[in-house]
């Protein structure tokens, strides 16, 4: 028998059409340090964008520099400081979190936004994982653990790591991540990889949270316009209702979460900064809320909710222990 957590909805007041700026409305982040990946397209730049105007000192690690700063808002004393790293290449992970470090400043918030997607190809890493894994979880992983020291010296620290509905079409095969003894796909692969994001919020809450860490996982809602479903057939966007007929994008926040960008962020900064979720840790959240569970016959449509697997106590404890041997040989 699994051990799960309940979801508990904390009532937070927003719907599924709050906007990113409507969750940060009164809340000054003047002195705050925070880090968000994938913080220069998408999501991650709405994210950036809104956490800037708040007042928050922002940090956009990024595989494209010269691009980044581009997309990222700001300018002077108040742009976000964009240096390279690719979460793909461990070595980069380990060096841009070396001189992070170096700057001896405490991380008040962690926002693993990065991700890739649907990859029709199997590719894997250089150290020989299949690359959604390796970059949407155990490039995160590494960061997030060679973070840690900074997350501590902000007594009080939040690490949000964003899945998607994705993750409750697959779990993590633990025996076999790389599909060396399965045959690949592309959508498989992405799910266990958000899956694990899921599975790694629920396992770092439950061993930071004595040193003042939580930690949160989100479906951010589904926002073709990213990027990120570059890979997506069009006839897969269409099963979903995420397109119609013609191929256009269908916008209606209610609607299986069928957002736009300003919206798509509002999860995730709510994550981050949102003082509601004081005190609290360890959930899986849509729309600016906690979410349910899902039952299996639930997990048909891009209706919402966490999966069952996603949320087991036994599965993320055994993933952040095999996590950490992979990545640091431990």
């Amino acid at each position: 028998m699994t051990s799960t957590t309940p979801q508990i909805p904390i009532g937070s007041g927003f719907k599924a059409s709050s906007t990113a700026e409507d969750v940060v409305q009164g809340i000054d982040l003047h002195g705050k340090n925070i880090l968000v990946t994938g913080g220069y397209s998408g999501l991650g730049a709405e994210t950036v964008r809104v956490l800037l105007k708040a007042g928050a000192h922002v940090f956009v690690p990024a595989r494209d520099v010269a691009r980044a700063k581009k997309a990222t808002v700001g300018a002077g004393a108040d742009a976000a400081i964009v240096e390279y790293m690719d979460l793909g290449k461990h070595e980069t992970v380990a060096a841009y979190a070396a001189a992070f470090l170096a700057r001896d400043i405490p991380l008040h918030v962690l926002i693993n936004s990065a991700g890739i997607m649907n990859l029709p190809t199997l590719q894997k890493d250089s150290r020989g994982f299949e690359l959604q894994f390796a970059t949407n979880h155990l490039g995160h992983f590494q960061l997030t653990l060679l973070l840690k020291p900074a997350l501590v010296k902000a007594n009080g620290a939040r690490v949000v790591s964003v899945s998607s509905f994705g993750h409750t079409f697959d779990t993590v095969h633990l025996d076999d991540v790389n599909f060396e003894h399965r045959e690949y796909n592309g959508v498989s692969a992405y799910a266990q990889s958000k899956a694990a994001n899921v599975l790694f919020a629920l396992e770092l809450d439950k061993r930071w949270q004595n040193e003042g860490i939580r930690a949160f996982s989100l479906h951010p809602g589904i926002i073709v316009d990213t990027g990120l479903a570059k890979h997506t057939s069009a006839e897969m966007l269409k099963s979903f209702g995420a397109v119609d007929a013609e191929g256009k994008t269908i916008h209606d926040p209610e609607l299986f979460q069928f957002k736009n960008v300003h919206e798509g962020a509002a999860t995730q900064v709510f994550a981050g900064v949102h003082p509601k979720l004081n005190g609290l840790g360890g959930a899986y959240l849509e729309n600016s809320e906690i979410t349910y569970t899902v039952g299996h016959a639930e997990l048909k449509k891009p209706n919402g909710g966490a999966a069952p697997h996603a949320l087991d106590h036994d599965l993320a404890k055994k993933l952040f222990d095999l996590s950490d041997k992979w990545v640091f040989g431990n």
